[in-house]
C-alpha cells in the first residue's frame, strides 16, 4: 500500500474508528492486573506507593495516567488493591507535585489546576493546611507570585507593554493571545479577578493602563489607540513662559547694578 501524506491521514481520519482503537489500547491492562501490580509495588517499597514512587519502580509496567483511567482516581485504585491510600503527603512531596505540575502546564500552577488535575493532584485544601495559603506553596516551590500592590503593578506594566505591541489597549482576548506568546505574562483571568466585576473588570484594567500611557508620554486615543504623542517643532524651540522669566529677571537687576 503506498504512503499517504500526514494530511491526507489527518483528514481521513475515520472517528468510530479512532475511538474503537483508543478503548482498545485503554484495554491493555485489566483492572486485575493493575491491582496486581500495584500490591506488587507496595510489597518491594514496604508501604502504600505514591504515583511518583509507582512510576519510578523499575518493575512496574503500568503508567501512573492509565490507573487513574481505569479508576478514576489514585486513591481509589489503591483501595481496590486493598492499600490504605497515604491521607497526608510530606511537605516537599507536595511541592515537588506543584513543580511537576508547572512543568506541564508551563506556568504557574492555579487554584483552578489543581480543581482540574485532582485525579493527580492534592486537594487546594492541603495545600492551604500545610502552608497557610495556595500562595505560599507556590513561592516556597520556586514560582513567582507576586501579591497586592506589586501584583498590580506588575499587571499595568505588562498591559502597557502589551498595548504598545498591539497599537491599542488590549482586549480580554487579546492578552490571552498575547499569553500564549509570551508565558511570563499573568494571564487574563489572574488580571480579571484583580478588579472589581461589578465596576468592569477589564475596562477597569484598561483605564489603569491608559493612565500610565499617558504618564509616560503615549497618547491615547478614545477608541483605545495608542501611539506616541509627538512634539512639534514649534514647541521644542519656544521656552516657557517661566522659564522666559527666570532670564528676565537677572538682566533687569544687571540693569539696575549698572544705573547704581
Amino acid at each position: 500500500m503506498a504512503r499517504r501524506p500526514a494530511r491526507e491521514l489527518l483528514e481521513s481520519l475515520d472517528r468510530d474508528a479512532l475511538a474503537r482503537f483508543q478503548a482498545g489500547i485503554r484495554k491493555r491492562y485489566t483492572d486485575e492486573e493493575i491491582v496486581q501490580q500495584l500490591t506488587d509495588c507496595a510489597g518491594r517499597l514496604g508501604r502504600s506507593p505514591s504515583m511518583r514512587e509507582f512510576a519510578a519502580d523499575q518493575d512496574t509496567t503500568v503508567h501512573p495516567q492509565t490507573v487513574i483511567e481505569h479508576f478514576g482516581s489514585w486513591n481509589a485504585a489503591k483501595r481496590s488493591a486493598g492499600l490504605v491510600p497515604r491521607r497526608f503527603a510530606t511537605r516537599e512531596e507536595l511541592l515537588s507535585l506543584l513543580r511537576e505540575l508547572g512543568e506541564t502546564l508551563g506556568r504557574t500552577p492555579t487554584a483552578r489546576d489543581l480543581d482540574e488535575h485532582r485525579g493527580s493532584m492534592p486537594s487546594k485544601s492541603l495545600y492551604w493546611h500545610t502552608f497557610g495559603s495556595l500562595t505560599k506553596a507556590l513561592r516556597e516551590a520556586g514560582f513567582d507570585v507576586p501579591v497586592g500592590e506589586e501584583r498590580l503593578e506588575r499587571a499595568i506594566d505588562q498591559g502597557c507593554s502589551v498595548a504598545i505591541g498591539l497599537g491599542r489597549l488590549p482586549k480580554f482576548q487579546e492578552w490571552g493571545e498575547a499569553r500564549r506568546e509570551d508565558a511570563a505574562l499573568l494571564t487574563e483571568w489572574q488580571v480579571y479577578r484583580m478588579f472589581d466585576v461589578r465596576r468592569g473588570a477589564w475596562s477597569t484594567f484598561q483605564y489603569l493602563i491608559r493612565e500610565r500611557l499617558l504618564e509616560d508620554g503615549y497618547q491615547v486615543k478614545g477608541d483605545g489607540t495608542v501611539s506616541r504623542r509627538r512634539v512639534s517643532s514649534s514647541a521644542r524651540r519656544a521656552p516657557s513662559a517661566g522659564a522666559g522669566r527666570t532670564r528676565a529677571r537677572p538682566a533687569r537687576e544687571r540693569r539696575g547694578e549698572t544705573a547704581r
